[in-house]
């Protein structure tokens, strides 16, 4: 990649801490380790070396884009990339795929959706909080250099959300995604994928019971991912003591075709699954709707 002006660079240090810098000309850099001329690192290109005016020797290159939405600026906290990789795996998402998702947040999954899809792919997005939503306008815009034309963000409630088309895959990063299970089986295609983001189990389990009940639904597979980098220094060969351990579970699911009921699994329910405890709460949580 040719480095210019308005190219956004990662220049990592000889102790390993990276920063993201947009080129401007005539512009300086500031670290702690001295400043580094903007010009001097479009000179020395991708994949070269600069020096701060201190000494400290940075490595430059393009951000990947992992590398981008660890450190972009937030406007809540990012899905992280072991996280996006997963919904995207599990979504099916390819170049061509459409998808909406609710809850941007600031903007690090819809990236990663939008890098997948291609051009032929179409993205909606709908979240509730504007200042939400423009935090991720300017993520999107700086990692890319422009905001693409198959990318509608909508500043919607996405229980309020209608729209004739039909997605392959919907992800849901809310609080509340069990309320709504129904609007996502009138917006998604029969065999259409629907990934919901959580952060705690009792989350998980109330969203996998609510499409039990539903039987519209495949039955649900739930998973975390856990990503532990090593540390890597002759026979110094072992796991870094920190690691990005659990961040959210993900929940998946396919909507069965109209008119079709899920078939029963034939297996025993795990003993004490549905007992006094669990009973009682679906009894308040029905009297409390009433």
């Amino acid at each position: 990649m040719t480095l210019s002006f308005g190219s956004l660079v990662t220049i990592t240090d000889q102790k390993g801490r990276s920063h993201t810098v947009c080129l401007e000309s005539g512009k300086q850099f500031f670290t702690t380790h001295g400043s580094i001329n903007h010009d001097d690192i479009l000179s020395a290109g991708e994949g070269g070396v600069v020096a701060s005016s201190s000494g400290m020797l940075y490595t430059i290159f393009s951000p990947a884009l992992q590398d981008f939405v660890v450190g972009m600026p937030r406007g809540a906290a990012v899905i992280y990339p072991k996280d996006a990789a997963q919904i995207v795996e599990i979504g099916d998402m390819k170049p061509g795929s459409k998808v909406l998702e609710a809850g941007v947040g600031s903007g690090s999954l819809t990236l990663h959706i939008l890098r997948t899809i291609g051009d032929s792919g179409k993205l909606t997005s709908c979240e509730i909080r504007e200042e939400f939503l423009k935090v991720a306008n300017k993520n999107i815009e700086r990692f890319l250099g422009h905001i693409p034309k198959n990318w509608n963000g909508l500043l919607t409630d996405f229980a309020e959300f209608k729209s004739e088309e039909k997605f392959d895959c919907i992800v849901l990063d809310l609080l509340n995604p069990w309320d709504m299970i129904e609007n996502v089986y009138q917006h998604l295609r029969p065999g259409g994928h629907f990934v919901a983001y959580l952060a705690t189990t009792t989350q998980m389990s109330r969203l996998v019971e609510a499409l039990k009940e539903t039987e519209k639904w495949t039955d649900a597979t739930a998973s975390e991912t856990l990503y532990r980098e090593w540390h890597l220094q002759g026979l110094s060969v072992r796991p870094k003591h920190r690691m990005s351990g659990h961040t959210g579970f993900l929940v998946h699911s396919r909507r069965m075709a109209d008119g079709v009921i899920v078939p029963k699994r034939r297996q025993k329910p795990a003993k004490g699954a549905y007992g006094v405890d669990y009973l009682a709460q679906q009894t308040q949580e029905a009297q409390d709707l009433n």
